[in-house]
Parts: structure tokens; sequence; C-alpha cells
């Protein structure tokens, strides 16, 4: 008997037989209502059951109808890919055992229905009003194969007539049909339909799935309510679509149609009972739940009546029993289970009173050394009075944990103190720090007892962000979350610091901290503006690069307006010396002169401003005024090929960058499309270049009518490149412009060529 959990198991077990005592005991001297209101709420909940049942059971119907018209207006699923969309009915058949048939209907006519035709079998009918054989049918089976088809031109079905489509269409909502009885199977089913409609708020037809709900006739057939008791479901209008008996269910109504029986008629004269007089002119006059009993064939029933609502449709439960189901029982033995019980409460309550008092001194022993040693008035290891097993595990787990706890906290401290690393203890809500070690105080330059109690946001450098907004926001979103900062040095030296910090949540009342590690990085930041440094070197060799094997086609360009200027002044000064009276020639003269002056100035101001180094700093420009720039500049190697280059009209479009690199990119592309265009042999010769808006940014495309990219070249990669005496660089030095600038550059194929196109940021975004 040193087993704790025997002596509890005895005490338990006293205590319940107590309990059950106490239970009898009571029902004795209670009221046979008393019983009743417990078979009652036993009734709320098999009712419960079944509503949760139901919807369950009926919730997949909508849901499938509702995703396969979001598969339809998304055009995932094209009404006119017919095999994908019966397909995609089948699908929902068969994850759905509940599930009848399913099927789509357009505003043409048009229908797909897909349909169960016996174990493992299905059977499809597509009607297409365009084919003179007007109907399809395929048989197929669990696997979807086709077992054969056949047609028939006299079928006259159109889905637009039917209540669901109707009803679907003016609701412009997922809808339920009432309850009735499917023609092809006799048995009874409703219809979840759900309309498509296209984004112009056109209904482009309707998805529909029809469910046997014959199943629920089955669970309320299985469903035990006390010992005979039974349950069934009605509509709205009266009609009862659910007993455990469903052979009851069909009746023919007139014009020999098949439909539901009323509560009113239906062959089920305990359920009639239990409705009671409750049908109005408008339906079922049930609002809320109602508890009631009733007398049929000299018994007394207990019935419940509970309105569910699925979705748009109101139902009802209808719940029944007889009293003595619940009660007959209790009522002929409860005496004589009161005095046992009453015999045997008494004997366990005295072997409680035994327990109890064994039990207890040597937990309240265990409980006084257990806060001893936690304290550390008294040594673990000092042996441990004679106790409980259950105990003694206790306090070897005790002395352990303590030991542990010791440990680590021995280890943290060390390296926490000993760490190459700076660590610091942070208070979130203040920012103040409650504890550093030494490696962070040497890193700037303090003392640790300097450091006591000091603002870290004091430690930065006044231009940085304030540290307790980033504590705010990094904590909301994650535990562990870090940044980069400027501190200062004691003796004033800028130092950069990486901070990653852990938020921890204190217990009780403390304040919550933050744990955090802190690296020198200034050196890393160094080395990364000299990379910076050194991409940009590259980028303006590659533009000197550029320029020097445009010179010779430049010299020719220049060479042109100089010989006209040359020739136009010679020209001037002679009508000036021999012919005085011809001014006006003279002023037609002039105007050439400055007509080519520009020109060449033109050509100038592109080649400097490509070629300057102007430090990287974003600036406003037109992007059409710098292609055209940039078209000057290779207009003259395109002429020696014979191609011509296009600028597409329209707006000006401001943007913002850094001029020279686009300009770099402008002048790299369009003499990669003049050089494609130059090796094709068609009689178009042609770059197009264009810029228009796309989502906040402009977007610029240079098109050639080339003979587009050879298979297997890896655009954009360093050192990849298709000509004899390229370097490869070119397009991977674009890319990275365009990035740096908040953009991005890809390849598209054209219809007849190639097409590079790249994104700048608009001005002010």
């Amino acid at each position: 008997m040193k087993s704790l959990g025997v002596i509890l198991a005895l005490a338990l077990a006293g205590l319940q037989l107590f309990a059950v005592t106490v239970v009898v005991s009571s029902s004795y001297f209670t009221s046979e209502r008393t019983l009743l209101e417990h078979a009652r709420s036993q009734l709320v909940d098999v009712g419960t059951n079944v509503i949760q049942h139901t919807k369950w059971f009926m919730s997949p119907a909508r849901s499938a109808a509702e995703l396969s018209t979001a598969l339809a207006e998304n055009q995932i699923v094209r009404r006119e890919e017919r095999d994908h969309l019966e397909g995609l009915l089948f699908q929902q058949l068969r994850s759905a055992p509940q599930f009848a048939g399913a099927f789509y209907g357009d505003e043409d006519g048009n229908f797909v229905f897909v349909k169960r035709d016996g174990p493992h079998a299905y059977l499809t009918k597509i009607v297409d009003v365009t084919d003179p054989r007007r109907a399809l049918f395929i048989a197929r089976d669990d696997d979807f194969v086709s077992l054969g088809n056949r047609f028939d031109p006299d079928d006259a079905y159109d889905p637009r007539t039917r209540p669901w489509y109707k009803a679907a269409k003016t609701q412009r909502a997922s809808i339920w049909t009432d309850p009735y009885i499917f023609f092809t199977s006799q048995s009874p089913g409703i219809t979840a339909a759900t309309p498509v409609i296209d984004y112009r708020g056109h209904v482009q037809g309707v998805v529909g799935v029809d469910i046997e709900i014959k199943e629920l006739s089955n669970f309320l057939s299985e469903l035990r309510i006390g010992k005979t008791g039974a349950a069934f479901i009605l509509n709205r209008n009266g009609d009862v679509i659910a007993h455990p008996n469903p052979a009851l269910l069909t009746t023919v109504g007139e014009g020999g149609t098949l439909e539901f029986p009323s509560i009113r008629k239906i062959d089920d004269p305990i359920a009639r009972a239990a409705f009671g007089d409750r049908m109005t002119a408008d339906g079922v006059a049930v609002e809320t739940l109602v508890q009631s009993d009733f007398d049929y064939a000299g018994r007394r029933y207990v019935s419940l009546i509970m309105p569910f609502g699925l979705d748009d449709i109101p139902w009802t439960i209808v719940l029944f029993a007889p009293e003595d189901d619940f009660i007959g029982t209790i009522k002929a033995n409860r005496t004589q289970n009161t005095l046992i019980a009453i015999a045997v409460a008494l004997a366990t309550a005295l072997l409680g009173l035994a327990l109890a008092n064994r039990i207890h001194a040597p937990v309240r022993a265990f409980a006084v050394r257990s806060a001893l040693i936690s304290q550390g008035e008294i040594d673990p290891d000092e042996p441990l009075p004679s106790t409980y097993r259950e105990l003694e595990n206790a306090n070897t787990t005790l002395v352990r944990e303590i030991s542990q706890r010791r440990k680590t906290e021995t280890e943290y401290r060390l390296t926490f103190d000993k760490a190459s690393r700076g660590m610091v203890h942070i208070e979130s809500g203040t920012g103040r720090l409650l504890r550093v070690n030494a490696s962070f105080a040497r890193l700037l330059g303090y003392r640790e007892d300097e450091l006591d109690g000091v603002a870290f946001q004091s430690l930065l450098d006044p231009d940085e962000p304030d540290v307790l907004t980033e504590f705010g926001e990094s904590i909301a979103e994650h535990s562990a979350f870090g940044f980069e900062a400027k501190a200062m040095r004691k003796d004033g030296t800028p130092v950069w610091i990486s901070f990653n910090g852990i938020f921890f949540q204190a217990d009780g009342e403390g304040e919550n901290y933050i744990v955090a590690t802190i690296d020198d990085i200034t050196q890393a930041r160094a080395s990364e503006e000299k990379i910076e440094t050194l991409n940009r070197e590259i980028a303006h060799f590659s533009r000197q690069r550029m320029m020097g094997e445009l010179a010779t086609g430049l010299a020719h360009e220049l060479n042109q307006p100089l010989t006209a200027i040359t020739q136009n002044v010679d020209a001037a000064l002679y009508l000036i010396g021999h012919a005085p009276d011809r001014a006006d020639e003279v002023r037609g003269l002039l105007g050439d002169i400055d007509q080519q002056a520009h020109q060449a100035a033109d050509i100038i101001r592109a080649l400097r401003a490509l070629v300057r180094k102007d430090g990287n700093i974003p600036s406003e420009f037109g992007i059409r005024e710098l292609a055209q720039q940039a078209r000057r500049l290779v207009l003259s190697e395109a002429r020696q090929h014979s191609v011509e280059i296009v600028l597409s009209k329209g707006p000006e479009i401001e943007v913002r960058a850094v001029r020279v690199q686009i300009a770099q990119v402008v002048v790299n592309l369009l003499r990669n499309a003049v050089e494609s265009v130059s090796e094709a042999g068609s009689t178009r010769r042609q770059v197009i270049v264009s810029a228009r808006h796309v989502d906040g940014a402009v977007q610029v495309d240079v098109e050639d009518s080339g003979p587009g990219l050879a298979e297997g070249v890896e655009l954009f990669m360093p050192f990849e490149t298709t000509k004899p005496d390229g370097m490869g660089l070119g397009l991977s030095i674009s890319r990275s412009l365009i990035e740096a600038n908040g953009g991005r550059i890809w390849h598209e194929a054209a219809s007849s060529g190639t097409r590079f196109c790249f994104t700048v940021p608009l001005k002010g975004a």
C-alpha cells in the first residue's frame, strides 16, 4: 500500500459510490417531471445532432456548385470546353456519395449533365443547340472511361425552363429548390444551384447539383431515441421529406405525379399526433423550439419540435418517444437502488476517512520539505522521510530540476559575460540597458558599469530612428528581429553595428525585455561601399568602350553638319562681298548654318550625357527625350546596316532614375537590335522603341525584326554572348543598372524578331 495511485483509486471509488447514492436518493424525493426534463434535454441533444448531420450532409452540394461557378467565372474551366466541364462535374460526383447528379446550363440552352447510373457507372447528357443531333448520351465507368454513346435528336430538354435555373438567375445568388421526387430514380431529393456571372454582371448560365436526401431517412432509421422513439423532418409547406420508414415518403398526387406526403396525411398516426395541430394556410407554424407531451393509444409521449434553417430553406425536425423509455426502469428500481446505494455509501465513507488520514500526513511533510529545498534552507541530499513511491520520484525530479536550473543559470551567465560578441539585456518598454557584457562595453569604449541603466537610443547616431518604435513593430510581428544602425563610441568615433534581438515575456508583473547580440559591421559596410564603387567603374568602362565602338560612326555623323556649315559660311561671305543686295539668300544660308550647328550640338550633347560620370544621383527627365538622344548616337551605325530606328509617338513621360545609367541601357539594347537586324535577310529592317505606363511605372520596349535568339542562350548572364568578338557583359550590366534604379528587365518573343523590355519608376513614385 505504498502506491499513492492505488490509495487514491480506492478513495475515488468510495467518493463515486457516495455520489451515486446522493443522486439516486435525490431522485426518490424529486418528481417524475424532473426526470422528464432530463429526457427532453436528451431530445434537444439528439435534435441538434440531426440538424448538424443534415447540414453536413447538404452543405457539400452548394459548395460544389459554388466551386464550379468560381472555376467557370474565372475561365479556369470554360463552358465551351465541354470535355473539361464534364470532367469537373464527374469529379464532383466522385467526391461526394450523396450527389445524384451535377450539371451546367447556359443562356443559349446548352446543357451538360452527369449523373449516377448504377454502382460504379455514370451517364453524361450533353445538349448542344448548334448540333442537329441535339442530345448526346455517354456511358462511363468509375475511371471516366467511355463505354458507348448515342444521340437523341428528339430530346427537347431546355435548362432555361427549369425552376432551379429560373430561381438562380432571378435571385443572382445560390439557391436551394424545394425537395421533390426525382423522376429518374424515384428517390426524394433537392437541388442546389448557383448562377455564373461574367465581369459585366450578366448571367452566363447556372451550375447545379442534385442531392438525394434518402440518406437522411436512413440516418433517422438508425437513430436511437430512447428505446422506441423516432424523428422525422418537415419542409416549410408541411411535407414530410425524411422519415425512419422511407417507404412512407412517396405518394401519387393529382395527375399521377410523385410527391411527398403531407404531415396531415402520412400513414404514421404517432408522427401526426407528435406534430399536432400546428399547420396553417402558410405552412408549418413553428418559429421557436417547442416541447410538449401527448397521449396516444393509452401511452404518454414526450415530443420536441425544432425549426432550423438550411441556408434559405426553413425545415423543421420533430422528435418523440414514450416516457417509459426514459423513466420506466428508474421508477421500478429506484427504491431498491436507493437502499443499496446508501449501504455502500456508508461503508465507503468509513474507508474514505481512514484513507484520507493516511494520505494527509506524508503529503504535508513532502510539501514542507519541497518548499525548504527550493528556498535553499536544507540540503536536497538529506534522506527523504518514509513516504509514497510517487512522492519519492517527485523528490528526485525536483532535486534534478533544481540542480539543472542552477547549472543552466551558471552556463548562461558565463556565456553572456565571456562571449566574444556584444550581448545586452534591454527593457522593451523604455529601451534602458539592464545588463551588458564586456565585449559590448569594449565595442563602444565604455566600462560595463557606465552603461548600466543608459538608454540604448543615446548610444546611436542622432539621425538614427527611434529604437522603441523598432522594438514595438518587431515584437508585434514575431519574437526574433534585427536591424543595422550607426552607433557612436565614447570618443565620438562612429561605428556600424548589427542588432539581432529576441523578445521575452516576463513572468508575473515584470517588464518585458529583449536579449540581443551586437556585432561590429563597420568593416563589412566599408567593403560593400568598395564593391558598389567598383560596379560603377565597370559600368563607366562599359560606356567608354561602347563610345569607342561608336566613334567612327559619330565622326561621320558630325562631319556632315560641319561640312555644311563651312560651305554655307563661304557662300554667305561671297554674297556679302560681291552681291550685298542679296540679303535674303544670306539669311537663308545663316538659317542652314544654325540648323546644322544644332544638329552637331545634339550629337555632342548625347555623347557627353552617355560618357559623363554623375555619381549615381537620381534625377527627373523625360524618357522619350532620352530615347531620342540614344537614337542619335546609334543612328550612324544603323544607317551603315540600312536599319531604320523608329520612335513611337506619344506624350512625354517623366521618370526618376540615374539618367546616364538608363541611357547606357537604351543604347546597348539599340545596338544589339541593329546588329540582330543586320544578320537577318528579311526586307523589313526596323527597330521600334516605345514607352507606356504600366502599374505605376514606365515600360520601355525595344523590338527588332531580326532572326530572334538562338536556343540555349542564357540571357543576362555575365560573359554569355552570341557575338564572335563580344564580352558578354552588355545585358548583365544592363540588368544591374535597371535593378539598381528600382526596375526590372526581361526578354519576350516577338511576332518576328526579339523584344527586350524594362521598367523605370515614374516621377514622384
